[in-house]
């Protein structure tokens, strides 16, 4: 067995070499391809190692120099700027960089040979004459071994015992070797190390580190799994879930902004570490695929553009259903509204309709596009028929005002929202005001129903119903009258007062042809007056006969029946003090036969009345006597002898009575006096009989 290369100590120096004289093999052969050398003329800094073996294999020991031959000093190496040593240029023709030599940047060229690459590395050349492709020996076919380890053959010589170069001294270099001779620095790092996997700390690719960035901001992560970074692209796929769970679904609010900013430093900040670790990194990706990365990276954010854009949709639709919503929300506030009045008096309920009215107006101006504004013409129909309800149930009355209020909508709403709705109330109004009317009435609310008409002819002039209310209105007036003129009536007071009642509200009804009704409400009320007076004449209201009698005189001058008031107010008068006199009504005729004189003096100070009934009944007023003084008291004192009316007759103010014969009742007061009080008033009774002539002194005593 042979010792390890490396462990192995040389027992004597070895033989000189003379590094300027080419020996068997320095010329490549023939077959060689040129990407084994340099190219000439490359001036790209190489490192090279020495084998780990001395001489190839196949050397000659006429290969060897002799160990007392000088050595010839090789051509020195050129310093590079980086302070590592420049090797001279390799054979024209020969194209590629050397396995030793850092690859070129972003893919570029070395020296003129732009597209050779380097096909081998270190090792020491076959039997043929090329270099091996590792650290190992070339195998039998001559072709370079490819990777590290011992030859197949094991180990040729090298720096160890026995081999042919004594100690200390440096190898020749195998032919094919650029460079041949230099010992170079070492590599900075084995091949493979650095980021992402790449072969060491490479040189600076700023393009490459944008395109990891774009793609760290494609929200995917993308840039560290080209870098195989999974830590990295874990947060950023964790990031974007997250998001994706508190944006989605999409609402009117939207994503907090916190969130956002949030999740935008941690883009922002992977985007950044992206960019720094695929600065230097090498990709596991071919140069095709490379090439593709930018573009993609570039195109890869439409992903968040992409995303924002249909989140920024969704959220406007959003808001915009949650708009439509409250559209909606509003609609339904008001049809609850209506809803709830239905049936309601209307003057308790129109403010609520109000209001409703008013929000479907604008919803259907302010939102015309809406979906609540579509509905407002199906709600506008239903607020009719809710706001009508009363006029459908046949509740006249309480309908009036609810009519009015839909008849007059085209004077508040919008011709555009309301349409025709409003065109079709004329009628069921003037019906409504109609038998309102009508049916007040019928429960004699007298003053309700000519309200009621006089709105009718006042609002519908033309129509049936005002020659309906004629008609209804005068039959009525006819009908309340007729117990007055056939004298009919139980109580012709409280008739009388009725019909005076229902014939005033008839006059004052404008609009109406109702002359005719009135005036046969007037004879009747008239006969219903003079009904009244006997009445109360007959059930002893004596006073209240008296107003009512003195009332148809006044009102009815010219009345056939005002004198016989006239005598049943005296009758009813003298019957207030005398009550006897009461038992008759004075009879409206004139007796006949003959009648006996009655003469009258007034032998008082003061003006007198004297009233009388019997078969005939009649009031009398005598003036004052000047020259009388009052009976009693002191005129007693001084005269006892004094007799009424004993002087002479012509000093006395006298009247003259024509009575039938029959049974008188008188009533002496002062004149002017009304009903005087008592002791200002005397009655008395007398009989008057044919054939005599009667005479009666009215005077005045006192205590004086």
């Amino acid at each position: 067995m042979g010792e390890d290369p490396n462990d192995a100590r040389p027992e004597h120096a070895p033989p000189k070499l003379d590094l300027n004289k080419p020996g068997p093999g320095d010329e490549p052969p023939a077959d060689r391809p040129p990407a084994d050398r340099p190219p000439a003329g490359s001036g790209e800094t190489v490192m090279i190692r020495p084998a780990r073996g001395g001489t190839p294999r196949d050397a000659t020991p006429a290969d060897a120099v002799p160990a007392d031959a000088a050595p010839r000093d090789p051509a020195p190496p050129q310093a590079t700027p980086t302070g590592s040593f420049r090797l001279p240029a390799p054979a024209p023709g020969a194209g590629g960089t050397a396995p030793w030599e850092a690859p070129p940047q972003n893919g570029g060229s070395t020296g003129t040979a732009a597209s050779a690459a380097p096909t081998g590395s270190f090792g020491p050349a076959d039997p043929s004459g090329t270099s091996g492709s590792g650290f190992g020996p070339a195998d039998s076919s001559g072709t370079a071994g490819s990777g590290f380890g011992p030859p197949s053959g094991g180990f040729g010589g090298g720096f160890g015992a026995g081999g042919p170069y004594g100690h200390g001294q440096a190898p020749a270099a195998a032919p094919g070797w650029a460079g041949a001779g230099t010992l170079p620095p070492p590599p900075s790092a084995p091949p493979g190390s650095g980021p992402g996997g790449g072969g060491g700390q490479g040189e600076s690719r700023p393009l490459q580190a944008v395109a990891v960035g774009l793609l760290n901001l494609s929200c995917l992560g993308l840039g560290y799994v080209l870098l195989r970074q999974w830590i990295g692209a874990a947060v950023c796929w964790a990031a974007t879930a997250a998001l994706l769970l508190l944006a989605l679904p999409a609402d009117a609010d939207g994503v907090p902004l916190g969130v956002l900013v949030g999740y935008g430093a941690v883009l922002l900040a992977a985007a950044a570490d992206g960019a720094r670790r695929g600065l230097r990194a090498s990709l596991s990706v071919g140069a095709a695929a490379r090439r593709l990365v930018l573009p993609l990276a570039v195109v890869l954010l439409a992903v968040p553009a992409g995303g924002a854009v249909a989140y920024g949709s969704a959220r406007d639709e959003a808001r915009e259903e949650a708009f439509q919503q409250s559209l909606l929300a509003r609609l339904a506030t008001a049809d609850a509204l209506v809803k709830a009045k239905e049936g309601s008096r209307f003057e308790l309920a129109e403010s609520d309709y109000t209001t409703a009215l008013d929000t479907y107006e604008k919803l259907a101006l302010d939102h015309p596009g809406s979906r609540a504004a579509k509905l407002v013409p199906e709600r506008l129909d239903a607020y009719v028929t809710s706001v009508s309800k009363p006029y459908t149930d046949k509740k006249y009355c309480d309908a009036v005002d609810p009519l009015k209020h839909l008849r007059g909508l085209p004077d508040t709403v919008d011709a555009k929202v309301l349409g025709d709705r409003a065109d079709g109330f004329d009628e069921p109004l003037a019906q409504s005001l109609y038998e309102c009317g009508a049916g007040e009435l019928g429960r004699e609310s007298t003053a309700a129903a000519h309200e009621a008409f006089t709105e009718l002819a006042a609002t519908f002039p033309e129509s049936v119903y005002v020659g309906r209310t004629e008609k209804l209105v005068g039959d009525g007036l006819r009908k309340a009258a007729a117990p007055l003129s056939d004298g009919s009536a139980s109580d012709p007071c409280a008739t009388t007062e009725e019909v005076r009642t229902r014939r005033s509200g008839v006059a004052g009804l404008k609009g109406y042809e109702l002359s005719g009704p009135v005036a046969d409400a007037d004879r009747a009320i008239q006969k219903g007056v003079f009904s009244c007076g006997t009445k109360q004449f007959r059930d002893e209201e004596y006073s209240d006969a008296v107003k009512t009698m003195d009332q148809y005189a006044k009102d009815y001058p010219k009345s056939p029946q005002t004198a016989h008031a006239r005598t049943i107010s005296i009758a009813a008068q003298i019957a207030d003090h005398e009550p006897a006199a009461g038992k008759k009504l004075p009879s409206a005729t004139v007796p006949g036969g003959s009648r006996m004189p009655m003469v009258v003096s007034n032998d008082g100070k003061d003006a007198v009345e004297l009233l009388y009934t019997g078969p005939v009944t009649g009031k009398i007023t005598l003036r004052a006597c000047g020259t009388c003084t009052n009976y009693g008291g002191i005129r007693g004192a001084v005269d006892p002898d004094a007799k009424p009316c004993g002087g002479a007759s012509s000093k006395y103010p006298k009247a003259t009575l024509q009575l039938p014969a029959g049974t008188y009742h008188f009533l002496q007061r002062r004149a002017g006096g009304g009903f005087a009080v008592a002791g200002e008033t005397k009655s008395s009774k007398a009989e008057i009989e044919p054939g005599y002539t009667y005479t009666n002194c009215l005077y005045v005593t006192s205590g004086l």
